[in-house]
């Protein structure tokens, strides 16, 4: 049995294919929320970023908003391709883990960190499908109860992320509270300025910090250089600018950190892989199609 559904708190945030079955996959888009695959039946591969993973029973995909990538299962007539698809505002999880600082911090890593790994291959015996069965059940449940019980489920989707998943993905783990606290003013800072021409200086000035001890317990930390993470930051501004305005390349660029249009192309297709343009008919081609799917399975 093929479930395809969406659980309405806040305008379909939200978005569920439980246990769907079919025989081949073979689609590259992006979305502008948070996607988690998890595969039970099935071979092929998947391609996020330009790089190349297997997939088969037991491998868990983590996609960051925007992020371009492809499931490529090929047709077999002796196998059925299963997955468990889960597609959410990453906004919707806040108020959940308002109580939990140390577990929003490593969701926020989740959501706008740099991660080295997002392709995982679990042991069969994992508690993740459980978890995600518990997902689905929340949808039978009275709407005064629902809202709860997701959260809940989501909660310990994220705490077993954490704890079996993500060990050893994340640098910075094992870093020291104070080195952690520099990290979080550093990032601070880098988010209420990486639309301007980035100055060194001008930031350990304002942080009380010397440029190289900023540089180096953030790179320590994070596993990126300060540039790096700029650079990420500014690129995944620009992918909602694409996907979500009419702006020109020459608007965004400056908008992302006054840079020029050439410098900008340069930039997003080296860590793209294709250019501001073709990701943005390619996103929005998926917007379309995403749309006309909900509007008939919406129920």
């Amino acid at each position: 049995m093929v479930f395809f559904d969406r659980i309405e708190f806040q305008l379909d945030s939200f978005f569920c294919k439980y246990k769907q079955k079919s025989e081949q996959s073979h689609w590259f888009h992006a979305h502008r929320g948070i996607e988690m695959l998890y595969i039970y039946e099935g071979e092929g591969e998947v391609m996020l970023e330009g790089k190349y993973y297997p997939l088969s029973s037991g491998t868990l995909v983590w996609i960051q908003p925007y992020q371009l990538h492809l499931v490529d299962v090929p047709s077999n007539p002796n196998s059925v391709y299963v997955r468990t698809n889960l597609t959410f505002d990453p906004h919707l999880l806040s108020a959940y883990l308002a109580p939990f600082p140390g577990l929003q911090r490593f969701y926020e890593r989740l959501w706008k960190g740099n991660l080295q790994k997002q392709v995982f291959s679990l042991q069969e015996e994992c508690p993740l499908p459980g978890i995600l069965e518990e997902l689905q059940q929340t949808r039978h449940e009275l709407p005064t109860e629902r809202e709860e019980s997701f959260g809940l489920s989501m909660l310990r989707l994220l705490r077993f992320l954490q704890q079996h998943v993500f060990t050893e993905s994340l640098p910075g783990t094992n870093a020291s509270l104070r080195a952690l606290k520099h990290v979080e003013n550093i990032t601070e800072w880098l988010e209420n300025n990486y639309h301007r021409p980035f100055r060194l200086e001008e930031m350990a000035d304002e942080l009380f910090l010397s440029p190289y001890h900023l540089s180096h317990v953030f790179k320590d930390s994070t596993g990126i250089t300060l540039s790096e993470h700029i650079t990420f930051r500014r690129i995944r501004e620009a992918c909602s600018l694409l996907a979500n305005t009419s702006k020109t390349i020459r608007e965004i660029a400056l908008e992302v950190g006054g840079l020029s249009s050439s410098y900008f192309c340069q930039m997003f297709k080296k860590n793209k892989g294709i250019t501001p343009e073709n990701y943005r008919k390619t996103i929005r081609d998926r917007q379309r199609t995403e749309y006309l799917r909900g509007k008939d399975n919406k129920i």
